[in-house]
């Protein structure tokens, strides 16, 4: 089924107009307007700069001093008086050859006026210009001397760092762009609320949603392997997907839409009396046994109807034990108990007809032979759960008649992540599984397994001298519930496929028939003490 391709919700539609809108405007103005507020506050910060420029060209003491008729150092002290007062970054007065007679820094005094740009004051003209002076790069206001006679003394140079100019040009555009954004704010707000009365209104669908409700229905229903059924606030059916109808198909009721569920499940009429979902409940569907979740379904605080969904419990029992691995530690458990209960039985069978010293020499080779084996495993794998995992394996291959060799290079650091210990408990226990089993036919039934550990990769070897895998069935046996065995298998290799897949692992099989075969599986493997 075909759906038309997915819209902006409503919301986002509407949010994204407003912000279009204003954004354009936003663009415009700075395009029309930023400019020339850009180019108003340099020409005020140029202005600026050359009425202070005249006012100190102007001033007696500035002439005098040039002139040669007043000490020199009353320029100085001038001019820093007005630096203070008009916030410039400095006012600079020098002669017609150029030296300094005030600066900010006074070391700087007697040296040669630095920039380049003096030239036109020099020749009595006055000018604005942008250098690199000892303060960093300004913006100059130049000013020339003239003394009483007419004649020219020196001249006058206001600085005001461009800095400090295009921070005054960012201050008038940032007032203009407040304003704008205090309008895109508003409209932004206004259009949230409007999206969210009209959605109110909808009960929170979109209209393309709406459009396609009943076709996404159909499909979600049809598509999943539970069981799902619908009933009204009457308790009759109202809706059945496929699966519902096979499962009630095997117990017998092949039409269940306007049935009363009452009558095949009395347990499902309490969730529209009391309101209360039954989750994971379980009930008795003529001899079947399913597994339940039953919801009330509400609209304005009333009940008006229940949703179930179901499935076969067998199904989801089987699936749980291939998945989980569960069937794996039972079995290595079964073989611990088993195997201890039968020595046991040798040690009471001693202790029965008194022969105190067999039964000494027998407990000892057991804890000699139990403290061997634990010793050398914990030594190897320091994770405890694959630790008791592998030690039950050796107990189930001794019960099978079976030997299971774990190599003497092992080595299994403790893992950063603790659930890849699920998916080797998982690997592991199938692998080594299937190489017993192709061991019990074969004069040599030793397995032989290696954990071996390098790098940030993890090495998994099984080995067996069984029959091989004939050439036919390599490519078939990952495929889920593919196998040459009895029913209700086919599971062990498609999870080792699929576990291996989403460790981003790889595999290799080399495998001949009538000589053996061996697993060998690289894992990414991230230690706990590397992390």
């Amino acid at each position: 089924m075909k759906f038309p391709k997915p819209r902006l919700t409503l919301e986002k539609t509407i949010l994204l107009l407003i912000f279009l809108v204003v954004a354009l405007s936003l663009m415009v103005t700075d395009i029309l307007i930023s400019r020339e507020v850009a180019n108003t506050t340099e020409a005020g910060i140029e202005d600026r700069a050359v009425n202070i420029s005249r006012i100190v060209a102007h001033s007696p003491v500035v002439i005098e001093g040039l002139s040669g008729k007043r000490d020199e150092k009353e320029i100085q002290t001038y001019a820093n008086e007005i630096t203070n007062l008009t916030h410039v970054r400095y006012i600079v007065v020098f002669d017609m050859n150029g030296i300094r007679k005030s600066h900010p820094d006074s070391s700087e005094l007697g040296k040669h006026f630095v920039g380049g740009d003096e030239g036109p004051v020099l020749q009595g003209y006055e000018h604005i210009s942008t250098a690199q002076g000892t303060l960093g790069m300004s913006l100059r206001a130049f000013t020339p001397v003239f003394d009483s006679n007419g004649k020219q003394v020196g001249a006058v140079a206001v600085g005001i760092l461009l800095d400090t100019v295009q921070e005054t040009v960012d201050q008038s555009r940032s007032r203009t762009y407040l304003g704008m954004g205090f309008g895109l704010l508003i409209g932004i707000i206004g259009a949230m609320l409007l999206a969210k009365k009209i959605k109110n209104i909808m009960f929170g669908l979109e209209p393309a949603e709406i459009a396609r409700l009943l076709q996404e229905r159909n499909a979600m229903l049809e598509s999943t392997r539970e069981g799902i059924l619908a009933a009204d606030s009457e308790g009759k059916v109202t809706l059945a997907n496929a699966e519902a109808l096979r499962l009630f198909k095997q117990v017998g009721v092949t039409d269940i839409i306007g049935i009363n569920i009452e009558e095949y499940v009395p347990e499902m009429r309490a969730v529209l009396t009391t309101g209360k979902p039954e989750l994971d409940f379980e009930y008795n569907l003529r001899g079947v046994t399913l597994l339940s979740n039953t919801v009330p379904i509400k609209v304005n605080d009333k009940i008006v109807g229940i949703i179930s969904t179901f499935r076969d419990k067998t199904e989801i029992k089987l699936l749980a034990e291939e998945l989980t691995g569960i069937k794996v530690y039972t079995e290595a458990l079964r073989a611990q108990t088993h195997e201890f209960m039968n020595k046991l039985h040798v040690i009471l069978g001693l202790a029965h007809i008194k022969n105190y010293e067999k039964l000494a020499t027998y407990i000892s080779q057991i804890a000699n032979r139990y403290q061997v084996e634990v010793g050398s495993i914990a030594r190897n794998i320091k994770d405890p759960v694959l630790t008791g995992f592998i030690m039950g394996k050796l107990s189930y291959a001794r019960e099978m008649g079976c030997e299971l060799e774990l190599a003497e290079e092992c080595n299994l650091p403790q893992p950063a992540d603790p659930e890849i210990v699920h998916d080797l408990v998982a690997i592991i226990g199938n692998l080594v599984d299937n190489a017993l089993e192709a061991a019990l036919n074969a004069e040599n039934k030793r397995v032989k397994l290696n954990l071996d550990y390098d790098e940030g990769e993890l090495l998994i070897e099984v080995s067996d001298h069984g029959t091989g895998i004939p050439e036919e069935i390599k490519e078939q046996m990952f495929i889920k519930g593919y196998s040459t065995k009895a029913n209700n298998r086919g599971f062990g290799l498609f999870l080792v496929k699929k576990s291996l897949e989403q460790r981003n692992g790889q595999m290799e099989i080399y495998s001949q028939e009538g000589q053996g075969t061996m697993f060998r599986l690289y894992i990414p493997y991230e230690t706990l003490e590397e992390k």
